[in-house]
């Protein structure tokens, strides 16, 4: 028996995580959860899986359970540090933003496996979090499906023989348009996207290819390769999760249905690969497959990253921060789509962020400070 303990349960991931584990009641059972403010929501999913420990975004709501509730920052870091059983336990993070960091280093140190879905985590402090890793000899596992997918093909291989990882992109609700058709896209455009049902954020970060330049960022990390060694590629169809190629130029790749119920599974049940009966089975009869560069002119944000990763130190953290309030500007209707890059690009090539020491409390601090500055400045609260 696994205990699982999910931050995000009301969100996307945290939501499909429930549904496909309910299949396996005798392997897994939700011992702790945080929710969002649909309260009604929460009373479904704590209903299904019945935990002894939630957390509820507001202090003062409530919702009929058994469960010991706690609220907020800190009911978050309760959850990290709550054990229920000396069984094999898993932190799954499918927070949004960077309120996932703290929640993530807490529960490392307090011994459970992460099965992670929140870039922010590793965009910020990835070389912070595998010290952790390595020092609490804890295992973190990809949830994201392009990485979930280089993570197999690399199983059983020898670092030294890969060339290349390469991931791929759908392109986002914005893909077929030319920059100056982005000029008056609504929010409800940018949130149609074409192959995945994803959370509003990271659904904007797609349009962007923010999310693309992020995933770059959390490859370097999670394979220990270097930027010059990560690849994107355009791939309409989602079908190809991504891929790997080694120096003999052979290249494995993942294929499946654009479903996160079969990395979600695989990151929980590593190294097995459990059988899922409620979804079809990827039929390639009748299917094409295209592939095309990912013209980092057309989209500058991925750029961006790569720009940001390679100088390291606290650049990534202010890469997030900007982008971060700048998303939530475009979801609330304070700037325009392309308004999102243009604030980015204000914060990202400042000199001021070098000599910051690269630590925990100034990573957090900066990432509230740019955060705050930038909502202030257009009137968001």
């Amino acid at each position: 028996m696994i205990d699982l303990y999910i931050l995000g349960a009301s969100g996307s991931i945290g939501r499909q995580t429930i549904d496909i584990i309910r299949n396996y009641p005798d392997k897994f059972r939700v011992v702790a959860m945080s929710l969002g403010h649909d309260l009604a929501l929460a009373q479904s999913l704590v209903d299904l899986v019945k935990p002894s420990l939630i957390c509820l975004r507001e202090p003062g709501t409530s919702i009929k359970t058994e469960a010991k509730t706690v609220y907020g920052a800190e009911g978050l870091l309760a959850i990290a540090k709550y054990k229920a059983s000396s069984n094999y336990s898993i932190l799954i993070n499918a927070l949004v933003g960077s309120s996932g960091l703290k929640p993530t280093i807490e529960a490392i140190k307090n011994g459970k496996n992460i099965a992670l879905a929140n870039k922010e985590t590793l965009v910020m402090a990835g070389d912070l979090i595998f010290d952790l890793v390595r020092k609490y000899q804890v295992n973190l596992t990809p949830i994201d499906s392009e990485h979930n997918a280089i993570w197999q093909c690399l199983k059983g291989e020898k670092k030294a023989e890969v060339k290349r990882l390469i991931i791929t992109a759908s392109g986002g609700s914005f893909r077929d348009k030319t920059r100056d058709e982005l000029e008056n896209v609504t929010v409800a455009d940018a949130l149609n996207h074409p192959n995945w049902h994803m959370g509003a954020k990271i659904t904007i970060d797609s349009a962007t290819m923010m999310n693309k330049g992020f995933e770059v960022i959390e490859a370097h990390y999670l394979f220990d390769m270097p930027y010059t060694q990560i690849d994107t590629i355009l791939h309409k169809e989602s079908l190809v999760h991504s891929l790997v190629e080694y120096n003999d130029l052979s290249i494995k790749a993942v294929l499946g249905c654009a479903d996160m119920r079969i990395p979600i599974l695989y990151a929980l049940s590593y190294p097995n690969h459990l059988p899922i009966t409620d979804l079809p089975s990827l039929v390639l009869e009748g299917k094409t497959l295209s592939f095309a560069k990912l013209d980092q002119v057309r989209f500058p944000l991925l750029k961006a990253a790569y720009y940001c990763g390679q100088k390291g130190g606290l650049y990534p953290t202010v890469l997030n921060a900007s982008n971060e309030a700048a998303v939530r500007l475009f979801l609330t209707g304070k700037i325009k789509f392309l308004d999102i890059e243009k604030i980015i690009f204000s914060y990202i090539y400042k000199d001021e962020y070098k000599d910051i020491e690269y630590n925990i409390d100034n990573i957090i601090n900066l990432d509230q400070q740019i955060q705050q500055e930038i909502l202030k400045k257009y009137g968001d609260k």
